[in-house]
């Protein structure tokens, strides 16, 4: 059900901003992600292994960061279901230390394409973690009522 608030094909145009969020990100999000995803790489929550071969700290499983950045569209647009691509590239890790407060991704997104005979808008995503861009070339294509 389309609310106020969500966004409609009709009153949506390009150059429009999708608010932007910020999603806490902590080493147990990464266990329970793991379980879910069968990714036990120790790299996602054991420091002393990711350390040792390297990295500076735990990192967030790619795909995770993917999902956490995608919630911004699916969150606008208030239908999972509505988004009918998405893609990314991986530029950048989100590490996430061993504290209460993790790590954090933000997420802004912008209205850059409407299609009207398919009735869907593309939006590019910028996620970026300390700092850091972490995803390159986002773009969700999303159906909207």
């Amino acid at each position: 059900m389309t609310t106020a608030t969500q966004p409609t094909f009709d009153t949506v145009a390009v150059g429009d901003p999708v608010s932007p969020a910020t999603y806490l990100v902590r080493r147990a999000d990464l266990v329970r992600y793991a379980g879910a995803s069968g990714d036990f790489n120790p790299i996602h929550w054991s420091e002393r292994f990711a350390t040792s071969v390297g990295l500076p700290n735990v990192i967030a499983h790619g795909m995770f960061t993917m999902a956490t950045a995608g919630r911004l569209v699916t969150d606008w647009v208030g239908d999972p279901g509505a988004v009918v691509e998405y893609a990314v590239r991986f530029t950048s890790m989100v590490v996430v230390p061993d504290a209460d407060e993790g790590a954090t991704i933000e997420v802004s997104g912008t209205v850059v394409g409407k299609d009207d005979d398919a009735r869907t808008v593309r939006v590019e995503l910028t996620a970026t973690s300390a700092g850091a861009k972490v995803l390159g070339k986002a773009v969700a294509v999303v159906r909207l009522p």
